[in-house]
């Protein structure tokens, strides 16, 4: 949605002053550049300058799946990361708080509980019919944020690091801090290269996913496809503390997740599921094709493997929002995979959570 407070904070991200007109056609009334053609639930103030760099997000053959068009309750990995951002940030209710890479808007919804005034930034439009109704939103590049210095007070960025160049990743550390309060934080959940030897039990749990997917039991490709664009910029944890002290941060608590359990279940059990849904899918639709065409052109009303794919997803996201017995085994499963945490929290790993916190005026 955009709000009158939305309005109120937004600047420039070219020059940062005050933008004028409404929300349709912005005018910076420092600059003089204009912003137009924003639809009537989400501001549009992508930067004029244009960057080498792209993120493949922008890209609808991510997105066929449409998973992002309805938010389901957070569960499973997306539980986890919740949760951790919830423990770590905890904004009151004087907090504004920035969602840097907002994706589908998902945490913004899951969140509005904070009672804080939040705001979602992506540079992908691929944003839930629920958060275009009930969450302000924009599109806006982390590298040139349309905000003034100092607006927010708190801040977080969950899979968005590891997706950036090293270039990208300084570049939009810094805005981050720009935009931040003294003393602000800011929490983020990405990885670095280096893992620890915990982490061989989640390469064998990928070997046997490869093994099952040539066996034609799981369908890894969309997930192959959403990974295809991880530049993984950050060596290191000693790196990442170096990156974060140049744009301005420390890094006050950090917490490592090496997904043994979590693999498993996400990896082989739910690719299972979604394998056993979309091939239902297929054969209901072939089917249907068959009895329509009087047996005879069958074939032609079969579903493509996306959109199988597709449809599984869907009928998963049904099942989760009218099945009580399902969102308990979810539920179940969650707790299962929370033991990576308790087990390997303390080990120094690849993926982490981490709050940095602004330091200096």
């Amino acid at each position: 949605m955009i709000s009158a407070a939305l309005l109120a904070l937004v600047r420039c991200p070219a020059c940062h002053g005050t933008l004028t007109g409404d929300p349709a056609s912005l005018t910076c009334a420092s600059c003089g550049a204009r912003y137009d053609g924003s639809p009537r639930d989400f501001l549009d103030l992508r930067p004029h300058e244009a960057f080498e760099e792209k993120t493949k997000y922008l890209d609808e053959a991510l997105h066929a799946d449409a998973r992002y068009e309805r938010v389901s309750p957070p569960l499973l990995g997306s539980k986890i990361r919740n949760d951790m951002l919830r423990a770590f940030l905890a904004p009151g209710a004087a907090d504004r708080v920035v969602d840097l890479g907002c994706g589908s808007g998902r945490a913004l919804l899951w969140n509005r509980d904070w009672d804080a005034r939040t705001i979602g930034v992506d540079i992908a439009p691929f944003f839930a019919t629920e958060a275009r109704g009930q969450v302000d939103l924009l599109l806006g590049d982390l590298r040139r944020l349309p905000f003034a210095g100092g607006t927010f007070t708190k801040a977080y960025s969950l899979d968005v690091l590891e997706h950036l160049s090293p270039e990208a990743l300084r570049g939009m550390l810094t805005e981050a801090a720009r935009v931040m309060a003294p003393g602000g934080q800011l929490f983020v959940y990405t990885h670095v290269r280096k893992n620890a030897s915990v982490a061989a039990g989640l390469r064998w749990i990928n070997a046997l996913a490869r093994r099952l997917e040539r066996a034609g039991l799981i369908d890894m490709r969309q997930e192959r496809l959403r990974k295809s664009d991880h530049l993984n910029p950050l060596a290191d944890i000693p790196e990442l503390r170096r990156v974060a002290a140049d744009a301005g941060f420390r890094i006050a608590r950090i917490r490592y997740y090496t997904p043994i359990v979590g693999g498993f279940v996400e990896n082989i059990l739910m690719r299972l599921a979604e394998k056993r849904l979309a091939d239902r899918a297929k054969g209901a639709k072939g089917a249907k094709g068959a009895t329509g065409a009087g047996g005879a052109n069958g074939a032609a009303g079969a579903l493509s493997d996306e959109e199988a794919l597709k449809a599984a997803r869907a009928e998963g996201k049904r099942r989760v929002a009218e099945s009580a017995s399902t969102r308990a085994v979810l539920r179940a499963l969650t707790v299962a995979m929370k033991l990576d945490l308790l087990l390997f929290g303390r080990i120094e790993s690849g993926p982490f959570f981490a709050l940095l916190e602004k330091t200096g005026a």
